[in-house]
């Protein structure tokens, strides 16, 4: 749970991948320390937010601090009453390289647009909402693997 007990607002993590694969497909907005994607839920309850920054970022050091950074943006953010982490939403966090250098100031303020902005998509329906229930989207079947192992037909040699 991010917060602390001061404040009033719950949050929770996510931290199943078909939660995180369900929060792809709503509303999404770039910024320049992180992408923003946020999704309504079928029933009201806790903010729900997850965190992920890919390889590409940095090693583990660096990929872990974006991810404390988001953390307590989005902990101070709750903390604060800003207005856009609504209940009964999930919202994701994509980390970007640029939020190790940014200062702290800006990265809140980006967050606080960010969210502005995904309130904005949403009231006017252009956010890619799908209508399905948050848990059953999942990965699709696949079909089988063809590794080395597979025979091949056989062709009669002439």
């Amino acid at each position: 749970m991010i917060g602390d007990a001061r404040s009033s607002v719950v949050i929770e993590r996510l931290k199943r991948r078909s939660d995180f694969r369900a929060v792809a497909s709503g509303a999404r907005v770039s910024g320049k320390a992180f992408v923003l994607q946020a999704r309504r839920r079928a029933e009201d309850g806790a903010i729900r937010v997850g965190f992920t920054v890919s390889r590409q970022v940095g090693d583990a050091v660096e990929r872990n601090r974006v991810r404390r950074r988001l953390r307590e943006v989005v902990r101070l953010s709750a903390a604060a009453g800003i207005e856009g982490l609504n209940p009964g939403h999930d919202y994701v966090l994509i980390g970007r390289r640029a939020a190790l250098a940014a200062p702290f100031r800006e990265i809140m303020q980006d967050l606080d647009v960010a969210l502005g902005r995904i309130q904005a998509q949403v009231a006017r329906g252009t956010g890619r909402a799908s209508p399905d229930p948050l848990h059953d989207t999942g990965s699709p079947s696949r079909p089988p693997r063809r590794g080395r192992n597979r025979k091949l037909p056989t062709t009669p040699s002439s």
